[in-house]
């Protein structure tokens, strides 16, 4: 706790800044490769990345509205925005975590399907069902700021838990993002989740973001818990799965 006290504003823009670059593409990043552990310190930031995903994929939606487009169109392009702007790297880690644990005999062979750059069947459905019910779910809500606000509150949600997760499983792998990543610590992955809390709340009202979060917080954990059981623990694909997870829900919930 001391330690997480005694950080410098440098320090914590350092930090933001790391979140940023890695969970999206947009030019925040320094060139040098992050030290073992550097993302785990980090990872208080990961909702405010996707604040920043969530708005501009609700500008994307905002614009298309006054381009008058359908309203399928219009969820469609702002699903899409979002996906660019992260380089669909949840949604790589989707179809990476679904090939493997539907197409995996045991946890060996599941983590070799998931390392394999192919995406079979798996993993192609689980793109669809993901593309179109978030796309559904934005059709379905009645205007324009509310679909803004859904937008906003899913992103930081999904990726505001992530630290929890992370704290909560080991690494599957003795390499690869989940060792290299390290161990966020309970104040950072606390402060993630209620950073998500507060945006829910803001964004979609007090009951239903409430509400959302905690269904977004059930989906995610139930795919956690599998990738124990499954896997032996976490990897870059299985935070991506449950990112996608926590946004679908959280979209859904909104809709309802």
């Amino acid at each position: 706790m001391a330690q997480w006290r005694g950080r410098d504003f440098g320090t914590w823009q350092d930090e933001a800044r790391l979140a940023f670059a890695f969970l999206t593409r947009l030019p925040f990043r320094s060139g040098a490769r992050p030290e073992p552990g550097a993302l785990a310190r980090a990872a208080w930031a990961f909702p405010l990345a996707g604040i920043l995903v969530g708005v501009i994929g609700g500008i994307a939606f905002e614009i298309c509205d006054r381009l008058g487009l359908p309203i399928n169109a219009m969820a469609l392009v702002a699903v899409a925005v979002t996906v660019l702007i992260t380089g669909g790297l949840h949604e790589d880690g989707l179809a990476d975590t679904m090939d493997g644990l539907g197409g995996g005999a045991d946890r060996a062979e599941a983590l070799t399907i998931m390392r394999d750059s192919r995406t079979g069947a798996f993993g192609v459905l689980a793109l669809v069902f993901s593309v179109g019910l978030r796309v559904a779910a934005l059709a379905a809500l009645p205007d324009t700021r509310v679909a803004v606000s859904a937008l906003v509150a899913a992103h930081t949600v999904s990726r505001g838990l992530l630290p929890t997760l992370m704290l909560w499983l080991d690494p599957a792998r003795g390499d690869g993002l989940g060792a290299e990543a390290g161990r966020p610590t309970p104040p950072g992955a606390t402060a993630a989740a209620l950073i998500g809390l507060l945006v829910a709340l803001l964004a979609l009202g007090i009951s239903r973001g409430i509400l959302a979060m905690v269904l977004a917080a059930a989906a995610m954990a139930a795919l956690a818990l599998l990738a124990r059981r499954r896997l032996g623990g976490y990897t870059g694909d299985v935070l991506g799965a449950a990112q996608q997870a926590g946004e679908i829900v959280m979209l859904l919930a909104a809709s309802v």
